[in-house]
């Protein structure tokens, strides 16, 4: 049977995510932990993810989902996940690798990507700065090519000690790969990132998913045809990647309703005149005095003189 480039990719692409990678280094422990929105291969030995694995579509973008920064012990690692405790005065934030502003269109995503499976530690500067810079740019990537599929974690074959009571492996590089399998432009691109904060431009530190698979002993997309994975993962173009930052579109304005009794009400406010004060009549007396009686009609005028 035949198949279009298109139906090949759709093909690879409706088994799981977990199913797209493979680790090549057997001694490694793993287990596959499969989430509501991203699947991870969980690191006993690191205590964080060898790698987590996700699709991000453009209409996943601008969700409602707020994140809370409660960080969870993951339930699902059968010999427990690293603690929120072990980063307390380690000097590393919690670093996420699936980014909370990509789970924005699901609730339970969003509290999902708090589990400790899903964190890593990481220099201040570099999680607040290029690897942000980074996250942003991947959405804006997704907003531009309707999906892609991306895979991100810790060097762990290269770490400097460890944190916490659980031992939590602080990694010196981070990596993203990512895949855009949507015509009419598959492509592909790697980024291996030293663990602290950097002036350099992202497009710097862009290497080809080749590299990436060569620093850390996993091979992605091993599914795809294997013309297509070679090719997509021999080499990247970074004319054919928008980097500037992802920018939500403007909230839609409010419209105030009135109900229609309230309508009539304030209608009738600005239709019927009223004083809210008494004066003196503008009337005049027999003896041709003015009138001395006090009114709220509207004519300025008592009962007498109307």
């Amino acid at each position: 049977m035949k198949y279009t480039l298109r139906t090949l990719v759709f093909l690879v692409l409706l088994s799981h995510v977990y199913c797209q990678i493979e680790y090549a280094q057997s001694s490694e422990k793993e287990q596959i932990i499969v989430h509501t929105g991203f699947t991870v291969s969980y690191n006993d030995t690191h205590e964080q993810a060898n790698w987590v694995a996700y699709q991000l579509t453009s209409n996943k973008l601008n969700g409602s989902a707020q994140r809370k920064n409660n960080f969870l012990k993951d339930p699902k690692i059968r010999t427990g996940s690293a603690l929120s405790s072990d980063y307390t005065n380690s000097g590393y934030d919690r670093g996420h690798l699936a980014p909370a502003a990509d789970m924005t269109w699901s609730q339970t995503v969003m509290r999902e990507s708090f589990y400790m499976s899903n964190i890593s530690p990481q220099q201040p500067g570099f999680n607040r700065g290029i690897w942000k810079k980074l996250e942003s740019y991947v959405r804006q990537w997704a907003h531009d090519n309707e999906s892609i599929y991306i895979a991100t974690g810790g060097v762990l074959s290269q770490t400097s000690g460890k944190i916490g009571s659980s031992g939590v492996s602080i990694p010196n590089y981070f990596y993203k790969v990512i895949l855009d399998y949507t015509e009419p432009e598959i492509k592909g691109i790697g980024f291996i990132l030293s663990n602290q904060s950097s002036k350099r431009s992202v497009q710097s530190y862009a290497v080809t998913i080749d590299e990436v698979e060569k620093i850390t002993g996993i091979d992605f997309f091993y599914n795809l045809p294997d013309n297509i994975e070679e090719k997509i993962e021999a080499k990247f173009n970074l004319s054919q990647w928008n980097f500037k930052a992802y920018t939500p579109p403007p909230a839609p304005e409010k419209t105030m309703s009135i109900p229609f009794i309230d309508l009539i009400g304030t209608l009738d406010s600005f239709l019927t005149p009223k004083t809210s004060t008494a004066t003196q009549c503008l009337g005049t007396t027999q003896k041709g005095e003015r009138c001395k009686r006090k009114t709220k009609d509207p004519s300025g005028y008592c009962y007498q003189h109307d």
